[in-house]
């Protein structure tokens, strides 16, 4: 039995062994070989959806850049690449993504598969960059798909949750580099915010609201575009909140030497994007990771719901934190085809206080029909979330001509997205 466990240690794989090939043609091998098979990314999951009664496999042996072609502006990378790395070397070359995550630790391709996202009004998730994904079928054989040849495809592959096959590369749209500062604002009164909540929310090229639900929005971290030798004093306010003169860490408790730097100092798109360092290793394993999404018309009135329980969420909460994403057409996405405001929620490690309080959050934004990080913890029922994905009849009957016999399915995917037939 392979003991493998995720990032934060809420959950032990089942898998019976943990394959990490170095070559293509040996991934090919294992998927061959395999009955059962499940890509394992930087085990950044807080849900099952990665695992597996029968082999995971792993790429951090498969992670470099495989072609960067300005004339497309694209850039093709192995799926153990992380971005924190990507970043590195499109900087070191010009180039860009539009978005990135808080943590520049997470793999790209995982990201990806899962809708994870950055913020931005402007920015969609970080898997609408995706111009391309090779992946390995049950038969050990290789599948491209690209928006050119089938952009439908392409839509229905991109967040696959894994269900499609096991995907070893991927290429990315690429723009020019660009610089970012970041400002942080302490304390904003609640009311306030939420009165000029689309304002603030489009103020910035990126833009996040950190809260406890129960004193106010305690930081408004803004992340503007800027020009490299741009020195522009911040506003000493912004929406009732005063501009921070330290670094800070959106967990108050926590050191702001994890952070990106702040401050308005401009600095690279990759060093300023993510919340946080990638030579500091985020504390992991007393936390668990839940993330709503709600239409943008209906955020207020969603957040101020989640308010009417604040005092009970506060003390089992680490912070929450509120952003906005672009719609985008991709078929699993939690942001299809509707602007979206994502509300996050970093608990402390006690599933059995927090999953009630997960419970009555539902029944809160139930009104707004709130779609959910995959790969993070929800208590959905799996009949709710089958109507809020307007083409997920669409991915199931992609996932049965890909995968008829079931290989790359798991309790996961045949509890909330395959369901009727659990090979």
């Amino acid at each position: 039995m392979n003991q493998t466990q995720n990032w934060a240690r809420n959950l032990t794989y089942n898998s019976v062994r943990l394959e990490m090939p170095s070559t293509l043609s040996e991934a090919q091998e294992i998927v061959r070989a395999s009955s059962r098979i499940k890509a394992l990314g930087t085990r950044h999951s807080f849900s099952n959806i990665a695992d597996t009664i029968g082999t995971q496999i792993s790429f951090q042996n498969m992670a470099q850049v495989l072609d960067l072609n300005l004339d497309q502006g694209t850039v093709t990378l192995q799926a153990g690449m992380r971005y924190g790395e990507l970043g590195e070397f499109l900087t070191a070359h010009g180039y860009a993504l539009p978005n990135l995550a808080s943590l520049p630790h997470i793999s790209v391709v995982g990201a990806c598969m899962t809708a994870t996202h950055g913020s931005g009004s402007k920015n969609g998730n970080l898997a609408t960059s995706v111009s391309g994904v090779d992946w390995i079928k049950a038969d050990g054989s290789i599948e491209k798909v690209t928006r050119e040849s089938n952009p439908d495809l392409l839509n229905g592959s991109v967040v696959s949750l894994g269900a499609l096959g096991i995907v070893t590369a991927i290429t990315l749209d690429i723009v020019p580099s660009y610089s970012i500062r970041q400002d942080v604002y302490d304390n904003a009164p609640i009311d306030e915010v939420l009165e000029n909540f689309d304002s603030i929310m489009s103020g910035s090229y990126s833009t996040s609201l950190f809260t406890d639900w129960n004193s106010g929005v305690a930081q408004i971290w803004r992340k503007s575009t800027c020009l490299e030798n741009e020195d522009i004093d911040a506003p000493a306010t912004y929406f009732g909140g005063r501009l921070a003169v330290e670094n800070r860490n959106p967990v108050r408790e926590s050191s702001p030497i994890n952070c990106t730097d702040q401050g308005g100092r401009p600095g690279p798109w990759n060093h300023r994007l993510p919340h946080f360092r990638m030579e500091f290793t985020p504390s992991c394993g007393e936390e668990l990771q839940a993330e709503y999404f709600v239409s943008r018309t209906d955020a207020p009135h969603a957040l101020r719901a989640i308010l009417s329980i604040g005092h009970e969420i506060a003390p089992h909460l680490h912070i929450s934190e509120i952003r906005a994403i672009a719609s985008d057409d991709l078929w699993l996405s939690p942001c299809f085809r509707r602007e979206s405001i994502a509300i996050h929620f970093t608990w402390h490690k006690d599933w059995h206080a927090v999953k009630p309080l997960m419970i009555k959050v539902d029944a809160l934004l139930e009104p707004y029909q709130p779609r959910v990080h995959w790969g993070k913890l929800f208590t959905l029922a799996p009949q709710v979330l089958f109507k809020r994905y307007p083409r997920l009849v669409d991915f199931q009957e992609l996932a049965a001509q890909q995968d008829p016999q079931g290989k790359f399915r798991n309790p996961f995917l045949d509890r909330y997205v395959l369901p009727g037939n659990s090979h």
